[in-house]
């Protein structure tokens, strides 16, 4: 009788209950309410009224906020499904790693040229068809970072955790969520972050699309910056900055921030670090007795669940292996499957351009993609010197971690293209060449990708280690060379594969600039097909894509991928 009476005092409401059930409420009110608006009925042409009224800017970030959200839920399961099956099978790895190299190098605007149609002809009479091509435009800014950071994560769990969960006999499908999905949990956290801010980046485009004769204009923070731009008003830039700078701080302070606080107890180390992050909402749901009791309770059913799934056998299969000669007709017909493919999507590829492009031109264009590059070397190697020792200082400190984490996500989100109107003044009044000064402007959104990863791997670094070599007295350039450099060097290279794919995404908005009618335009593959996409020339724009394609999956394959490899074999927690 006594411990049934403890038991219902355990899960008697309190204020705490309270205060998150209503806090809970509302967010799924609002939720609900801006989802209705996305599929009111719409007619392709139709205008949709925007106003620069600054009473509008709540609606309207409720409605990129939403966006965003649904994309990032995609993104997650795209995650979670495509990066896992890359890091367990050798031959799915083979494709789908140069796959994704080749996503994360096709721009918005080609993903926007190609799915506009389809998508409102998916859903006639209804703006759900313009709201899907803009979520899955935000979502194509956010996925392929996300996807690298848990491929990296899984690669590298430590051995002796994978040989524990093969004595205790778990199934894959508990292998999974008991070690893998926790052990990538902190760095998927920093990199979702960073996802998040990349579509705020792109969410101008996203937004106000116009892909060759249609234009459509959604609702949001990032049409109102586009039409604030194109008016040349200020004033309403300044509200749009205001407005998102406060979103920012309320999802930091909603989701992010606890779940870097939670995410702490799947560090991998044998001592306990003394500073850990914090987060009021966190304490709030650990104090709220009666909402904690449905969560263990749903956590509870989800483990009953998942503990039944059939298991692999424990012991081996007693048949006989497949032949010699099987395993040779398995592995060439997978590879004639593969390379066959690859053939025929090279060859529709060719027919297609060669119908509107001439031979010179496709040799130029290669020219331009070399131009192209050469900035995005240069701005990474300038990233890398800025960032790295910045982010290992802020990540070994959870403070300061707890602290910088909202400007952080602030500055990565903040749509490069606001600076733009200064940078033409700055090179007309000066006369600088667009040819170097519009460079910078590619790096602005992408150098997250570094310090966000790098944040990652410095906290991620056991406080036995930091401890052991304080202890010994490593410190300076030796503490970095033996302990530092290693440590983050995992993560580091996933940011920098992210940050490169995202800079040469970049430099089709950067390498041309406007503000009014002045137009500044540098050479490159980025301003070539941002021209050939305005003037809705699909020969062309395939072209460029191609070529960009080509030029990151090249780079990745024999540059990036051998660090990934060293990565893996050199820098592991063994």
């Amino acid at each position: 009788m006594k411990n049934s009476t403890d038991q219902h005092l355990k899960i008697r409401l309190n204020p705490w209950d309270v205060v998150a059930f209503l806090l809970v409420m509302g967010i799924v009110t609002l939720l609900a309410w801006g989802s209705r608006q996305m599929a009111v009925p719409y007619t392709p042409g139709e205008q949709i009224p925007l106003s620069l009224d600054p009473v509008r800017l709540p609606v309207y970030a409720l409605r990129s906020v939403l966006r965003m959200a649904a994309a990032l839920v995609c993104s997650l399961l795209f995650t979670f499904s495509y990066a896992t099956l890359a890091a367990k099978s050798r031959r799915a790895e083979a494709v789908l790693i140069p796959v994704l190299d080749i996503l994360q190098s096709v721009p918005i605007l080609g993903f926007l040229s190609v799915t506009v149609t389809g998508f409102i002809a998916l859903f006639p009479g209804s703006l759900l068809g313009v709201e899907a091509a803009s979520i899955f435009a935000i979502f194509t800014s956010q996925a392929w970072n996300m996807a690298f950071s848990f491929y990296q994560s899984l690669r590298i769990v430590p051995r002796e955790l994978q040989e524990a969960s093969i004595l205790f006999g778990l199934s894959p499908w508990q292998r999974f969520w008991r070690l893998e999905a926790p052990f990538a949990t902190p760095g998927l956290i920093w990199n979702t972050m960073m996802s998040v801010s990349g579509g705020w980046f792109f969410v101008v485009a996203s937004e106000a699309i116009t892909v060759g004769k249609t234009a459509v204009t959604l609702p949001g923070i990032g049409s109102y910056v586009a039409q604030a731009i194109q008016e040349k008003n200020l004033l309403a830039i300044a509200w749009a900055l205001c407005t998102m700078l406060v979103v920012i701080l309320i999802y930091d302070q909603l989701l992010f921030r606890p779940l870097v606080a939670w995410a702490e107890k799947f560090k991998f180390e044998l001592t306990e670090s003394q500073e850990s992050a914090e987060s009021w909402v966190l304490l709030l749901f650990k104090r709220a007795r009666f909402l904690r009791a449905g969560i263990e309770g749903i956590g509870q059913l989800w483990g009953f669940f998942s503990d039944r799934l059939p298991r692999l056998p424990r012991v081996k299969l007693q048949h006989r292996p497949p032949s010699r000669m099987l395993e040779i007709l398995s592995a060439v017909l997978w590879h004639v499957c593969l390379w066959g493919g690859m053939a025929a999507g090279v060859w529709l590829l060719v027919r297609f351009v060669g119908r509107g492009v001439d031979h010179s031109e496709i040799i130029r264009v290669f020219g331009l993609g070399l131009i192209t590059l050469a900035r995005v070397i240069i701005l990474l190697v300038l990233a890398c010197l800025i960032w790295v020792p910045l982010g290992v200082i802020i990540g070994l400190n959870p403070r300061w971690s707890t602290r910088v984490q909202p400007l952080a996500q602030f500055l990565a989100a903040f749509p490069a293209n606001l600076l733009f109107p200064v940078a033409v003044v700055l090179m007309v009044r000066y006369r600088l060449s667009p040819e170097v000064w519009t460079a910078p402007l590619m790096i602005l959104g992408t150098q997250w990708y570094i310090l966000f990863n790098v944040i990652s791997g410095a906290a991620a670094i056991p406080t036995d280690l930091r401890e052991a070599a304080r202890n010994l007295g490593v410190s300076g350039w030796q503490l970095w060379q033996r302990l530092l450099l290693p440590g983050i060097f995992p993560t580091l290279v996933t940011g920098l594969i992210t940050a490169s794919g995202g800079t040469w995404n970049a430099s089709i908005v950067a390498e041309v600039v406007s503000w009014g009618d002045t137009r500044l335009t540098a050479t490159g593959l980025g301003s070539y097909i941002a021209q050939w996409t305005e003037k809705g020339d699909y020969p062309h724009i395939v072209l460029g894509i191609a070529v960009m394609s080509l030029y990151v999956v090249a780079f990745n394959r024999y540059f990036w991928r051998r660090l990934y490899t060293i990565s893996q074999t050199r820098f592991r927690l063994d």
